[in-house]
């Protein structure tokens, strides 16, 4: 299994109650939280309805993300092509990219919510072939090409170019793909990555493979190619230092989440209303065909592999922001991820492993050692005098090559 990198995807899905700066500030101080303990990329996205997910500009807010990290990449998770002209995209993701100090990735996506696409009084029937056209240009304007016209039923370009190019050579462009082949094709016909959102759904996981094919088949028709490690794997889980108490943590947000926004909100269609927290969990975390992890970090270690495995290999996990608990224990989760999850995922321990069984393994090597030291006390009249004091009081530090003091003491 080749390292992966891992990362986090704000939507956000915040309930509705709490006061709308502080949710801002909590989820800046996530990003805050996550560059600290060497995540890899934070995602957040477009939406302008459901009262639930309340960022407007993912711009704006990576772009204040960026002020407080260092070194995580900043993805528009995403970016809603068709609610916007295309040169204003490319001027402000431009701008991004210097404000973080070459930090963004370009995500985009052709609207995931109908009412935003309905307020904007944009056509479903459109919004895929406006995605498709957009990056289109969008590529053209940052690879700095010869000004050029473009005379679309939705914008129009005149002369264009951009005075400013991105501060990275080749700013990553990354498709978001949920259930329909769309996602992935696009990837495919420019060479880009895929953000696989679907994939927290039983019907996503199962698909996935489906879904890598789709980008391949597309790549070879445009003369592209995709690579796997450009492929983002977005996964649902809340860790905690056992299984009983990840459950006691996040059931009951989990409840709230499902029955008020799933079903009561968006209306999915065959998602049913729970009648307690435990029949939620038990469900969507502990049957069959679950597709969220609620357990240990062993949990989330075996579930990345399976997922591994199913895929065919992938780049990054991304882990769902969710509110199913508080602020603290959410928090403590991406915290035992950090620690626990990525070292053992991407073999940063098995040196540490392999250097302990050795010294377990080779004991007659560090007993010669203790002998030498001990031949050298009963050498010393005073050194001698002093071991049933010291086998008695012991030692604030032990040496990894001391004799057994007892034994010597006996001796003598």
């Amino acid at each position: 299994m080749s390292r992966i990198n891992f990362g986090a995807f704000l939507a956000p899905h915040h309930p509705i109650g709490e006061h709308p700066m502080l949710q801002y500030q909590r989820d800046l101080d996530l990003v805050e939280h996550l560059d600290r303990l060497g995540y890899n990329e934070f995602w957040c996205g477009e939406h302008h309805s459901t009262g639930w997910e309340m960022i407007a500009s993912p711009e704006m807010f990576l772009a204040a993300a960026g002020q407080r990290s260092h070194k995580i990449k900043l993805g528009t998770g995403v970016i809603s092509l068709p609610y916007h002209h295309p040169y204003n995209v490319a001027q402000r993701m431009v701008q991004l990219d210097h404000m973080t100090g070459g930090r963004a990735i370009f995500g985009s996506g052709p609207g995931a919510l109908p009412s935003d696409a309905y307020t904007l009084g944009i056509d479903p029937m459109t919004q895929r072939d406006r995605q498709d056209e957009a990056i289109g240009v969008i590529k053209r304007l940052m690879k700095g090409e010869d000004r050029f016209d473009h005379e679309s039923e939705w914008f129009t370009l005149k002369n264009a170019a951009l005075q400013l190019l991105p501060l990275q050579e080749d700013m990553e462009f990354v498709v978001a793909s949920m259930v329909s082949p769309s996602g992935m094709t696009l990837a495919g016909k420019y060479g880009a990555g895929a953000l696989s959102i679907g994939s927290m759904s039983t019907a996503g996981l199962q698909s996935l493979p489906l879904q890598w094919s789709f980008a391949q088949d597309s790549a070879g028709k445009h003369g592209k190619s995709v690579d796997r490690s450009n492929w983002r794997i977005v996964m649902n889980f809340h860790i905690a230092e056992t299984r009983e108490q990840a459950r006691e943590e996040a059931k009951h947000g989990l409840m709230k989440w499902h029955n008020e926004y799933t079903v009561g909100t968006l209306m999915r269609p065959g998602a049913e209303i729970y009648d307690s927290p435990d029949e939620a969990v038990d469900d969507m975390a502990f049957g069959d065909n679950s597709a969220i992890v609620i357990g240990t970090p062993d949990d989330l270690v075996d579930s990345i592999r399976k997922m591994y495995e199913l895929t065919g290999g992938f780049g990054t996990v991304i882990g769902f922001v969710h509110d199913w608990c508080t602020p603290e224990q959410n928090f403590r989760s991406w915290d035992r991820v950090a620690r626990y999850v990525v070292p053992e995922i991407n073999g940063y321990l098995k040196a540490y492993k392999r250097s302990q069984q050795d010294v377990i393994e080779n004991r007659e090597v560090f007993d010669r050692a203790g002998e030498a030291v001990a031949s050298k006390i009963m050498e010393n009249e005073k050194a001698v005098k002093a071991l049933a004091e010291q086998a008695n009081a012991g030692s604030a530090m032990q040496s990894p090559n001391a004799p057994d003091l007892n034994e010597i003491t006996t001796k003598v």
